[in-house]
């Protein structure tokens, strides 16, 4: 279970404000990718039940989430579209929402990311982790956050698209969703530089938000 220990060295040094941060979505054949930055009480106790979202239920991550905004101090949540995933890549688009998260809950004094960090990572005052959400508390809470957030996001989306069943898949790569894109097309929501096995040049849907 995802511990405090983290945390808790920079706690002991003064930082009050160390942010977990975390994101979902990156493998997914469309939508934004999503990352939560969190922020909590220096010394607080772990909500019994947080971990890595990928192991709790739809149900219990909707619960887990009611518990961490009220435990959190800052919860900030950031995108990247679909055409910056394209545009610079998963990486840096992944990058980009980092930073999104952050800034919503500025000012943070020291960030913990999930994941190792590359040399083009744009965080100052910032370590990566390996299996954070697994290990660190705050980083396994905006986990929760930012996945829960991404798949009301896509479940919204689905009533406009409601073919590729992202209700359910919510963008990643499933036998129904692939049969939609050979059947129905790409979508502006697909990301491009994903899909090449169904064509460059398929024309989207005829359909939009507004």
């Amino acid at each position: 279970m995802p511990t405090v220990a983290y945390e808790q060295h920079y706690w002991q040094q003064g930082y009050s404000r160390v942010a977990g941060v975390d994101e979902v979505g990156r493998g997914c054949l469309a939508g934004p990718v999503v990352a939560a930055a969190v922020i909590l009480p220096p010394n607080c106790a772990p909500i019994p039940g947080v971990r890595d979202s990928k192991q709790l239920s739809p149900k219990q991550r909707d619960r887990l989430f009611a518990l961490i905004q009220q435990q959190a101090i800052a919860i900030g949540v950031g995108m990247a579209s679909v055409a910056e995933i394209d545009q610079v890549n998963i990486l840096q688009a992944t990058y980009r929402a980092m930073v999104r998260a952050l800034e919503r809950v500025a000012p943070w004094d020291y960030g913990l990311i999930d994941g190792k960090l590359s040399k083009t990572a744009p965080f100052e005052r910032a370590i990566g982790i390996v299996g954070g959400d697994r290990c660190c508390y705050s980083i396994a809470c905006a986990s929760i956050i930012a996945k829960v957030r991404r798949d009301r996001f896509m479940a919204r989306l689905s009533h406009r698209y409601p073919l590729y069943g992202w209700e359910r898949n919510v963008g990643y790569s499933t036998p129904q969703h692939r049969r939609a894109l050979l059947q129905q097309g790409v979508t502006p929501w697909h990301r491009r530089s994903f899909l090449k096995q169904y064509g460059e040049h398929a024309s989207p849907l005829p359909l939009s938000l507004e």
